[in-house]
């Protein structure tokens, strides 16, 4: 197009965009905001988010999943002098899986717990396997083994973690990491579990006669609803094992067991 003609044009169409205006403005703005976005670039750092830590504990009714000992006390030492002990530890799973443990928990065998007589609810261990030197961290929410010569019930994972699912048992060292202190509290002897209330109460009248208090407590099992029998209520677990050593001699099967309620 000549100049004469363009000049015609514009002449005649006053109110038509000048396109080549228009388009070399937009380059113009787009250049400077890359500008500025460049510019912003190098005076500030790029942050990165944090995902929140897991929780310890999966909360009743997730689909259970095996999981790492509690991540609060991983790699802890042992508290030197508050609980050491050695002995047989056992394991459970089926059928106490998703049933009710001492402290109110729903059992998760895939979890890091396990059952002890007189530690108290909460306390965090370290078991060693003394076979094959393994190690694994668990937590008490349950009480027991009511076995005679068993120290501690682990749960399946917790077994598993040690290598002792196999063979059963093991012979073990607990050391207390971390929890309530242990020897506050009080403590019992419990001389008998019967699935007749009667039973019970009867052996309670005999015992009442040389011992107080003497207690049925009701609990429920895999395996159906009990009553166990506790002797004593003292501050000390010493002081209770001194009432199992009387109730031994007339020839009465004793556990040392803290009193929770």
């Amino acid at each position: 197009m000549t100049r004469a003609a363009r000049l015609q044009f514009f002449q005649s169409a006053p109110n038509q965009p000048v396109r080549l205006k228009h388009y070399s403005f937009l380059r113009l703005a787009a250049a400077s905001a890359l500008a500025l976005v460049a510019a912003a670039g190098c005076g500030h750092r790029n942050t990165v988010a944090r995902q929140p830590a897991p929780a310890p504990f999966p909360p009743s009714g997730v689909p259970s999943q095996p999981s790492g000992p509690p991540p609060s006390t991983e790699r802890q030492p042992a508290v030197a002098g508050v609980y050491t002990e050695e002995g047989v530890a056992s394991w459970y799973g089926n059928p106490f899986d998703g049933r009710r443990t001492s402290n109110g928990e729903i059992y998760d065998m895939h979890q890091f717990t396990a059952a002890h007589r007189t530690l108290p609810f909460g306390a965090v261990l370290r078991v060693t396997n003394l076979s094959n030197g393994m190690q694994t961290q668990v937590r008490i929410n349950d009480r027991g083994p009511f076995v005679a010569n068993r120290v501690i019930d682990l749960s399946l994972s917790a077994a598993q973690a040690i290598g002792m699912v196999g063979p059963g048992t093991a012979h073990v060292r607990i050391e207390m990491i971390s929890g309530p202190n242990p020897q506050l509290g009080f403590f019992g002897v419990q001389v008998g579990a019967f699935t007749v209330e009667a039973n019970a109460e009867k052996l309670r009248e005999q015992l009442s006669a040389r011992y107080s208090p003497v207690s049925v407590v009701p609990f429920t099992t895999a395996n159906g609803n009990f009553y166990r029998v506790r002797v004593g209520r003292v501050p000390t677990e010493e002081a209770a094992n001194q009432i199992a050593v009387q109730l031994q001699a007339e020839q009465f099967t004793t556990f040392v067991v803290r009193l929770d309620n």
